[in-house]
């Protein structure tokens, strides 16, 4: 994961945070290992890291226990980790904004769990507030299936990542074999299996409507720019 695009994940939030209202609090849905939570906390602002996997959650923690605490804001930023399910989360208060990037939101393969993590989301926000996130088009699933396999070969870490495309569903299925040294001569061997979906946008844009937001405005890749049918990760932003 060390060469994903956070900064630009980051910049288009700050991009559409000067659109639609610069927030002091922010939820970062499905935030794994904190890699966007935690730049946001040391800028200043007051960041809700919520996931599901406690083992990311515990790596997450230990970064932020590293990191050094330095604000560029006039108040030092805060987080705190919440395992949460994106299908049901909630907060005590409303936030200003949520964001959920990497394709988190293609890791729900119903058309009704994207419906009820619209709906937490929507709840949670308060008037006005934002809701920014990214998911890969249907062509994009597409794509990998026609690329793979995908083979990654250095001194400490390789892998063989192969893919299954079911075209019915517009699902694809992500099985890597993972080796890494484990700091001698030996190399442990990891399975991991990732399930993803894209959805038509129009439905989603239909769902976010359904949800109650008043407002969908949709982008790609990373910049505040219309959608194009070569577009590799689309961008929505829904406003309460």
């Amino acid at each position: 994961m060390e060469d994903m695009p956070y900064a630009e994940w980051l910049g288009f939030a700050r991009a559409s945070w000067s659109r639609y209202g610069m927030p002091e609090s922010v939820v970062d849905l499905g935030c794994g290992t904190g890699s966007l939570s935690i730049p946001l906390a040391r800028s200043g602002f007051h960041v809700y890291g919520i996931d599901l996997s406690a083992d990311m959650l515990a790596i997450a923690r230990s970064k932020w226990d590293e990191a050094p605490q330095q604000a560029v804001r006039p108040r030092a930023g805060t987080i705190r980790w919440l395992q949460q399910d994106m299908r049901s989360w909630e907060l005590a208060e409303p936030v200003d904004t949520v964001i959920s990037f990497c394709d988190c939101l293609n890791y729900l393969t119903e058309k009704d769990d994207i419906e009820s993590a619209f709906q937490a989301t929507f709840a949670a926000l308060r008037s006005g507030g934002s809701f920014l996130f990214d998911m890969h088009p249907p062509k994009q699933l597409i794509r990998y299936a026609e690329e793979q396999p995908f083979v990654l070969d250095e001194r400490d870490i390789a892998y063989i990542w192969t893919c299954d495309f079911e075209e019915s569903l517009c699902q694809i299925e992500h099985n890597l074999t993972i080796f890494a040294r484990d700091g001698k001569m030996k190399f442990d061997r990891f399975e991991e299996t990732h399930l993803q979906r894209a959805y038509d946008p129009d439905w989603i844009e239909a769902a976010l409507r359904r949800a109650g937001f008043s407002t969908v405005e949709r982008f790609a890749d990373f910049e505040l720019k219309a959608a194009s049918a070569s577009s590799e990760r689309l961008f929505f932003a829904a406003i309460k």
